[in-house]
């Protein structure tokens, strides 16, 4: 999803009666203290309900009709997904099926509903600026992790892994992959510090090797924020290699912790 793009084409959204855009906000986020009892569910009951009761005593048939089939699609949505709801969702719909963007977010909102001629879109305008399309790239030694997010949703991982036998980066997507082992006792010591002392002789070779690929897909990932994390020598020798400036660079190992917590402890 292009969120730019997105938002371009909903601000030029302007509608009159009996047609209107439903625009929902709704904090769904586990973690939050006022929804331990999943108090989203009561909230979005009584927001559908508060925008019908109005409507009829408004009295125009055309528009409530428009209304409920907005109201049904959004109950079928969230009965649909209420499986793999993250912090948020946030919602435009209109009852013609013209308008309809729904998804879920790992950014909390405060909940609104909305039923006008225009979506409301300052929640979703704020989420953006505050976490824009986002890059998070982390150095250990031979392995070198990319995250690509955006509005605090993982959106695809790489990993370059050095091959120290013909001195190449080798690129996988997805997850990071356990290291092999080295042996045991001594021999494991031993190759440890032989690797170690070949690695710094080598680093900074080895790194602007690899920087014009991070740098390449830095690029097509449209990254608006950058951060580099591990340790600082070699974030040294990385960012020196490269065209992109880094927002932050952070000294801290993190390269086999999960995506998500390495998004909550650099980006949020």
């Amino acid at each position: 999803m292009d969120l730019n793009k997105e938002i371009k084409k909903l601000e030029q959204i302007h509608l009159e009666k009996p047609q209107k855009v439903f625009t929902m906000y709704l904090n769904t986020d586990p973690s939050d203290p006022e929804q331990q009892g999943g108090e989203w569910k009561i909230h979005l009951k009584n927001g559908l309900n508060n925008f019908e009761s109005y409507l009829q005593e408004d009295g125009d048939s055309d528009e409530i009709r428009n209304y409920w089939a907005v109201k049904e699609k959004v109950q079928q949505y969230v009965e649909e997904n209420e499986q793999h709801f993250a912090k948020s969702i946030v919602l435009f719909a209109t009852g013609d099926e013209t308008v309809w963007f729904a998804e879920r977010f790992q950014m909390p909102v405060k909940t609104e509903f909305f039923w006008e001629e225009t979506p409301v879109l300052d929640q979703l305008k704020q989420m953006q600026n505050d976490f824009p399309k986002t890059g998070v790239i982390l150095t250990q030694k031979n392995h070198i992790k990319l995250i690509d997010a955006e509005l605090g949703t993982l959106k695809d991982t790489q990993l370059f892994e050095l091959d120290l036998n013909t001195e190449d980066w080798r690129q996988h997507q997805g997850p990071h992959r356990a290291q092999p082992s080295m042996g045991s006792g001594g021999a494991k010591s031993s190759k440890q510090d032989e690797f170690k002392e070949r690695f710094e002789a080598n680093r900074y070779r080895w790194y602007k090797s690899v920087a014009p690929k991070l740098d390449k897909l830095a690029k097509e990932y449209g990254w608006e924020r950058f951060y580099l994390v591990g340790d600082k020598e070699e974030l040294k020798d990385l960012q020196d290699n490269m065209n992109k400036e880094a927002n932050d660079m952070i000294n801290k190992n993190l390269l086999d912790h999960e995506e998500m917590h390495v998004l909550d402890e650099v980006v949020q």
